[in-house]
């Protein structure tokens, strides 16, 4: 008998809301802070447990302290990594050999195209931008394997 790493089919809803959740708050992050000049603290800092503080190369740095942050940035991502973890590894109603086959090559396919883009930026995109890059490319993993493996059972379904 195989086991099985995939989540309740019943956990799928609530990753679908925490998902579409997280996007919607990352996207109003990016664009108040393009067009508005605001930050994630411009709704008040929060005192958090950080493990390393400050920049790691630089003589400044602390290890296991308390520091003041906004929280929304960190809200977003936390909501599009939960939700996409949820999404992409649910069960569906009826799991069988040819979905696990659609899995995991939607897996594999996402991770190609991550870093094939990953790659590119290394060559094209410098300083700050990078950064933003960087950031972008911790979630596009999950989001890419949850677009193609719907896409594919969507076409699968419909044959």
């Amino acid at each position: 008998m195989k086991k099985s790493f995939l989540l309740p089919y019943k956990f799928k809803k609530s990753g679908w809301v925490l998902l579409f959740l997280g996007i919607f708050l990352g996207i109003f992050l990016g664009v108040s802070m393009q067009f508005f000049g605001l930050d994630s603290d411009y709704l008040g800092r929060v005192s958090f447990f950080g493990f390393i503080t400050e920049k790691f190369f630089t003589s400044d740095r602390h290890f296991f302290t308390v520091v003041e942050n906004g929280f929304l940035d960190e809200l977003a991502a936390v909501l599009i990594i939960l939700g996409g973890v949820l999404v992409g590894f649910c069960k569906t109603k009826i799991e069988d050999e040819y979905i696990l086959n659609i899995r995991l090559s939607s897996l594999v396919w996402a991770v190609y195209v991550n870093y094939g883009i990953l790659f590119l930026s290394v060559l094209f995109v410098f300083d700050s931008p990078f950064i933003d890059v960087l950031i972008f490319n911790m979630f596009t993993v999950l989001l890419f394997f949850i677009l193609r493996f719907h896409i594919l059972l969507y076409k699968a379904n419909k044959i």
